[in-house]
């Protein structure tokens, strides 16, 4: 039998742990959930489907959407991923239909370009960067390799995949302390929201994941094109490296809540899945 001091003493040690155990626990925070919805801005009519999918037929064509994601989070925090494009020009090589500017399409659900506080760019090309000056206090996010391949110190176009009028505007919202150079895979870089790499459909091109009140979405963009990629488990069409890009929509696959939450660049298919809140505009949910 032991003693009785040793058993009071015992007994004030184990308070004392169990004390600092239940002081020290640190409460778990959930992190902000947004409200995230498609919105369609153009068409792309009669575009090749053989460019988004190896190996279709040559002769298919597909009116492909091209939308901006906008993601609403608690107090003044609105993010977009892309910014689609306005510049005459850019475009010229391709037959764009029902145009208008990203802008006013936010703008027509009560979102003002001047409220946008984020563009999240996934990818230097055109259809998804050109856009980000028409909103004049986001700040830009963007791979630093991305950004380190593409765009020369003076604002040259380093590589074709962008436009030399995009690579001087990045220059001139750097300059203006405007952009913020993400540094790899697997970034928070807005509480809620991380960016990952390795799509490879362009040098550097990044993902977002989204937390919402279903879990995470993962707004691909064109790391993944359509839902036949997905579907069919088919690299997109033009892609730096086709095994990694595949590589890419199994790790989304594995990070998004459920399946229908990854969501391709291009497919007017997004419109017809999910609730639709007003003409061209649904909410991912």
């Amino acid at each position: 039998m032991r003693p009785r001091r040793s058993i009071i003493v015992m007994l004030l040690m184990v308070g004392l742990t169990a004390g600092f155990t239940h002081r020290s626990a640190a409460p778990l925070q959930k992190p902000p959930q947004y409200k995230v919805f498609a919105v369609r801005y153009a068409t792309l009519v009669d575009f090749p489907l053989g460019e988004l999918v190896p190996g279709a037929d040559s002769a298919a064509r597909i009116d492909a959407t091209m939308m901006v994601w906008l993601l609403q989070g608690p107090g003044k925090r609105t993010v977009l991923v892309d910014a689609g494009f306005y510049r005459d020009g850019v475009s010229e090589d391709y037959k764009v239909g029902d145009f208008q500017r990203p802008s006013d399409a936010l703008d027509s659900m009560g979102v003002p370009a001047a409220s946008v506080t984020d563009i999240i760019v996934s990818h230097v090309h055109w259809d998804h960067l050109d856009g980000v000056d028409l909103f004049p206090h986001a700040t830009i996010w963007i791979q630093r390799a991305e950004w380190e391949y593409y765009v020369g110190p003076k604002g040259e176009a380093l590589h074709g995949d962008i436009s030399a009028v995009d690579a001087a505007m990045l220059v001139k919202l750097q300059a203006e302390g405007r952009v913020r150079l993400v540094e790899g895979d697997d970034q928070e870089i807005i509480p809620g929201i991380r960016v990952y790499t390795g799509g490879r459909h362009t040098y550097a091109s990044q993902y977002a994941g989204v937390q919402t009140r279903s879990g995470t979405v993962i707004i691909a963009s064109d790391n993944v094109y359509l839902y036949e990629n997905i579907d069919r488990h088919l690299p997109i069409g033009t892609t730096f490296d086709a095994k990694s890009n595949l590589a890419a929509q199994d790790r989304m696959m594995g990070l998004a809540s459920a399946r229908k939450f990854v969501i391709p660049g291009h497919d007017p298919a997004v419109f017809e899945r999910f609730p639709l809140v007003r003409p061209g505009v649904v909410r991912i949910d």
